[in-house]
């Protein structure tokens, strides 16, 4: 601690000079210097804060304007000393040095100012060498603990031990969530603590008197760092808070940025393969494992497609929902066992590069599990109604399963449109050509060329039909086949399907005009199946 003003009246050298106290204002500041006064007028050679040393002559003939002079001047006052015993001070200076806020006292024996001085310096010059000593260690803690990059807790504790002082992390909703209880059990320190910290603002610490800072970025704090007692040494307390603040706003800034960076880099591998930048599967591997990859025999492309309710108009709001779904891509297949590199290639649409689990059963049994689990975690997600899951070829190498991302892209938006909700996942043999007429069921020419092939059976509107015409072209036109599945006999059968060739004009024996019929069906299909979607 500093020496004050009543600490040097009360030293050994000074009590020789008996003392008399007139003024006993300022009396706990501490003294920033102590100057020996060899003039009348010191102002101009005072820079605030000190304690002056006199004798009665150097008062000069008037006091009174040497007083004010040291107020003007911004001291905390005198020492006089009188010097011979007949001399004494104007009683009018001891009520002006009270509203001047001065110390003022009169020693009626001479001393050795040097000897006051001296130890005095030396306490000073002490002092602020410790306080030096004390930024340094604390700058020290804090950055170590920051390039180590320490949990929260690990910071609160380190505020704590440093203070020798009990130190809470709280919220913006005043919930503690870490402490360091130094010197008192967590039950009193947290006794009734929402309530007191609320009644503790941060700029006076309330009427408790809590040292507080706030944690974060200016006008984006997120919680304060609390000492909550009174303490004398406040600005040592208030040091410590303020870079402890610091430290658990960079922890919480690396973390998030830390996220980011390690997605960008996963994100990155995959472009540098796809756009060609990456041909050389050592380095893609290597890059791919130091990323998280566990190496496997073979690597399956993996993409995620879903249907949200509602459009995001601002893309500021797309960008976060797609940072959230991939961040839910990424957990559940950590969480399944399984490892992979992950990116957001387009608007409600995750890529994944995924190394399975061999524990997991065989390949088909492990992606049917992960396929269930990532459309049970996503529909909990925000705004997500419907998710597929689609799966490429696997290959050995990771580049050529990078390139493998975009058939499972292919896969992923046909099957999105046909709308089978009960497979966990998809590959191109499960979408083929009905997956792709699904695809195209919204293209106008599309529908132009179904509307024309079905065109007299949809206008008569015989449904018996058109569902006949499908089975018939479901057993690739095997009539005694298509016989049995109706039960009905062959010359029924004949005469039907001949009212609808001439219906349509079509020969049904044709291998041409029976894969055309066949596409227009997937087409119809296609759109009967669409689902209305809330906007």
């Amino acid at each position: 601690m500093a020496v004050t003003v009543g600490e040097v009246i009360a030293l050994p050298e000074v009590q020789h000079g008996q003392p008399q106290v007139l003024s006993a204002r300022r009396w706990s500041v501490p003294v920033r210097w102590l100057h020996v006064g060899g003039v009348a007028d010191l102002s101009s050679l005072l820079q605030g804060g000190e304690l002056v040393l006199t004798t009665a002559a150097r008062l000069g003939r008037s006091p009174r304007r040497y007083l004010q002079g040291l107020a003007d001047a911004g001291a905390l006052g005198v020492v006089v000393e009188l010097g011979a015993a007949s001399t004494r001070l104007p009683d009018t200076l001891a009520p002006l040095a009270e509203e001047l806020d001065l110390a003022l006292v009169v020693l009626h024996r001479q001393i050795r100012f040097v000897e006051v001085t001296e130890i005095v310096h030396r306490r000073i010059v002490a002092e602020q060498y410790d306080e030096v000593a004390f930024d340094r260690r604390v700058h020290e803690a804090f950055t170590e603990l920051s390039m180590k990059r320490a949990s929260v807790t690990s910071i609160v504790d380190a505020a704590a031990r440093i203070l020798e002082l009990p130190v809470v992390l709280e919220d913006l909703a005043h919930q503690a969530i870490a402490l360091s209880a130094h010197g008192t059990t967590t039950v009193a320190l947290l006794e009734d603590w929402e309530n007191r910290s609320r009644r503790s603002p941060t700029e006076d610490g309330g009427p408790e008197r809590w040292a507080i800072t706030m944690v974060g970025p200016r006008t984006e704090e997120w919680g304060r760092l609390i000492v909550p007692r009174h303490t004398a040494d406040t600005p040592r307390v208030t040091m410590v808070l303020e870079r402890a603040s610091a430290a658990l706003a960079l922890n919480r800034m690396v973390e998030r940025s830390n996220t980011g960076l390690h997605q960008q880099a996963q994100s990155g591998l995959i472009d540098d393969v796809l756009q060609g930048r990456v041909a050389d599967d050592r380095e893609a591997s290597a890059r791919a494992h130091a990323l998280g990859l566990r190496k496997a025999a073979r690597y399956h492309p993996v993409v995620i497609r879903v249907e949200r309710s509602g459009v995001a108009a601002d893309p500021v709001v797309a960008q976060r929902r797609n940072v959230a779904l991939l961040d839910a891509v990424a957990h559940t297949v950590n969480a399944a066992g399984h490892t992979g590199l992950f990116s957001s290639r387009r608007d409600g649409e995750i890529a994944a590069l995924v190394a399975l689990n061999s524990a997991r059963g065989g390949p088909d049994k492990a992606l049917a599990e992960l396929g269930r689990r990532l459309h049970s975690d996503l529909r909990r997600t925000d705004g997500i109604t419907r998710s597929v899951c689609a799966v490429g070829t696997p290959e050995a190498e990771v580049t050529d399963a990078i390139r493998g991302l975009a058939e499972a892209g292919h896969v992923a938006e046909v099957a999105l449109a046909m709308r089978d909700d009960a497979r966990p996942y998809f590959r191109a043999a499960d979408v083929r050509l009905r997956g792709l007429m699904a695809l195209l069921r919204d293209d106008a020419r599309v529908q132009r060329f179904a509307e024309t092939e079905l065109q007299p059976l949809l206008r008569a509107g015989v449904t018996a039909d058109i569902e006949m015409l499908r089975e018939y072209l479901s057993l690739a036109g095997n009539k005694a086949a298509l016989a049995q599945r109706l039960h009905i006999s062959r010359p029924a059968l004949y005469k039907r399907l001949a009212a609808i060739e001439d219906a349509l004009g079509v020969d049904l024996d044709d291998a041409e005009s029976m894969t055309s019929l066949a596409v227009a069906l997937m087409v119809l299909d296609a759109r009967q199946r669409i689902e209305p979607t809330t906007g």
